[in-house]
Parts: structure tokens; sequence; C-alpha cells
């Protein structure tokens, strides 16, 4: 059995995680990952089960998305033998970086990565810790295809219930 068919992991990485209304402003169901992150065999397994997902897929790079991708990107790549890419806000990456615009629901941010550190071939997964209207994942996709990656698949530990319908909509193959 792996990881992943394992009510009793899937149901400590659930109840690691904690849902805070308000948060950080009136409407706003925050998914907060922190609680995940102080119980290491949640955060372990969570590990593991991405870990069990893709280690046949032949994946060369993992880009983690600012800021959350970064907690949870790196355990992947190391675990499967993949480089570790950091996709990062506007100025924050030193050197020569290629960058993609992308809306949001109420203005536009932008998504950048080094020039050079993805190649033609490369097989990609994309890390976030949350999926919710998809946008910044689009985004992310786009600036490593432009770079010549074949994006595999994008996997994020918390998808948002009511968006459910649009995610579905959104999953490619």
């Amino acid at each position: 059995m792996s990881t992943g068919d394992n009510p009793d992991t899937t149901g400590r990485i659930k109840s690691a995680l904690r849902v805070i209304p308000n948060f950080p402003k009136p409407g706003i169901m925050f998914q907060d990952i922190t609680t995940l992150l102080l119980d290491p065999k949640a955060f372990k397994d969570t590990i593991d089960l991405f870990v069990e997902r893709y280690k046949h897929e032949h994946i060369s790079v993992i880009a983690g998305i600012e800021a959350r991708g970064f907690i949870f990107g790196p355990p992947i790549a190391l675990a499967i033998g993949a480089k570790f890419v950091p996709l990062r806000k506007p100025k924050k990456l030193p050197g020569e970086v290629i960058s993609e615009k992308y809306i949001l629901e109420y203005g536009s941010d932008c998504l950048e990565m080094h020039v050079g550190a993805v190649e033609s071939g490369d097989r990609a997964l994309i890390v976030d810790d949350l999926i919710a209207t998809g946008g910044t994942l689009c985004a992310a996709m786009n600036l490593l295809e432009r770079a010549g990656a074949e994006v595999v698949e994008c996997a994020c530990v918390i998808e948002v219930p009511e968006l459910k319908d649009l995610i579905d909509y959104l999953q490619f193959d």
C-alpha cells in the first residue's frame, strides 16, 4: 500500500492543516500550512505522498512558487533526484531573469526565473501549497514552457473546495 492509499496518512495530513476565518481580510478563509510544518510526521507524510507519485515520472526540475512552494519543493527534488528552481516575485532574483505577468482577481502580479535554470527537454513539476483559481500556476506553466521545459503536472497540498469545479476544468494530462 502506498502512502497515498493509507487513510491514516491522509487523515493525519488533513487534521494538521487549519483554516483561519477572516484572514487576511473579512470573508477570506485562510488555509494555513504552518500547523502542518509543526507536525513532523504529517509534514513527512505530505512529502512522501508527492515523492511516491512522481518518483518514476522522470522529473528533472521541481519549480517552487514563492514562498510556500519553497517549503515543499526542495525535499521532493532531493528525494527524486531533480534540481530545484525557485519562481519568485519581481526583483528578488539576482542576475538575468525571464518573467511572466498574470492577472489576479484584483490586479496583476509577475513570476520570475533565472535565465538558464531550465533547459529545453527538462520535465518539470510545479509545486505550491495551494491552488485557488489557478492563475499563479498557469503563469508558472507559461514561464517554464517558454524556457523549453515540458510541464508534467502541478502539485499542491491544498485545493480550495469552493473552486473544485474550476480546478477540475483546469487539470491537464
